[in-house]
């Protein structure tokens, strides 16, 4: 069996990437699949929400990437079980920098991750909202790449670039990668605007998109400053119940053991 591995991207901020790294990650685990989440993100969102301190030393995927540290040293539990993460630190701020000397650069994380490919059933590797040469490394990386996008206004824009991006990584670092699905997300429906981004969106991803559409949120948005999932902070929340169906919707698309992404 080989792990099934995701890029949950978009460049544009705000759009609830990290969330969604988090909650899908906690919820598939906690359905009983081994999860690695990486935290790819100079943000470290991701590390901190899961209750890790990004300024605390150890290896991370900053030394995976830049000292070829072995992915394993990095490999980090968690308090959901059967969910791991390989956290960041502040260091890799200046990794692109680093990376931009090294040889077939765009292939580092790869490279990295080839060790574990036996190890999980799901590996999702959270973006930063940028295009540049991490998250390049993560759709080289990727089966698939998961793509939130925010129920408000100019929801699409900026999606055609990354789309561009996709189509070029397929091109010359990764036939396999496929746009695996799009997420609603921050819905409101309530607002004559969120349901006619729904619409839009569907109507530009008719078989990308997940019919699980994740609500707007206080409770998610308040789990990370307590460094935990939705699952442990708030589990009967519309944010927890959504991202439990999202998790379900997820695995009925993409079986354990099947395969790479759909598109």
């Amino acid at each position: 069996m080989k792990a099934q591995i995701f890029a949950i991207a978009n460049q544009k901020g705000g759009v609830g990437k990290t969330t969604t790294a988090v909650s899908l990650s906690a919820y598939l685990a906690n359905a009983g699949r081994k999860i690695l989440l990486v935290d790819s993100d100079p943000q470290a969102n991701a590390t901190t929400s899961m209750g890790l301190d990004p300024r605390k030393p150890g290896p991370s995927i900053y030394e995976v990437l830049i000292d070829n540290r072995p992915v394993e040293e990095a490999i980090t539990p968690t308090a959901v079980a059967g969910l791991s993460m390989v956290p960041a630190n502040l260091d890799l701020a200046g990794a692109e920098v680093e990376m931009a000397a090294r040889m077939a650069r765009e292939q580092l994380l790869s490279k990295a991750l080839r060790p574990l490919h036996r190890d999980y059933d799901y590996i999702f590797v959270d973006e930063p909202p940028s295009l540049g040469l991490i998250t390049i490394n993560g759709l080289t990386a990727a089966d698939g790449i998961i793509i939130p996008v925010q129920c408000e206004y100019l929801a699409l824009e900026g999606l055609s670039q990354l789309l561009e991006t996709i189509q070029q990584v397929r091109r010359v670092l990764n036939s396999r990668l496929r746009v695996a699905g799009v997420l609603l997300t921050m819905a409101d429906a309530r607002t004559n605007l969120s349901n006619q981004v729904v619409e839009d969106v569907r109507e530009h991803f008719p078989v990308e998109t997940f019919e699980t559409l994740i609500p707007r949120s206080v409770r998610l948005g308040e789990a990370p400053s307590h460094g935990l999932t939705v699952l442990n902070y708030a589990p009967e929340s519309a944010g927890a119940k959504a991202y439990q169906e999202l998790a379900a919707e997820f695995v009925d698309r993409f079986p354990v053991g099947v395969g790479a992404a759909p598109g």
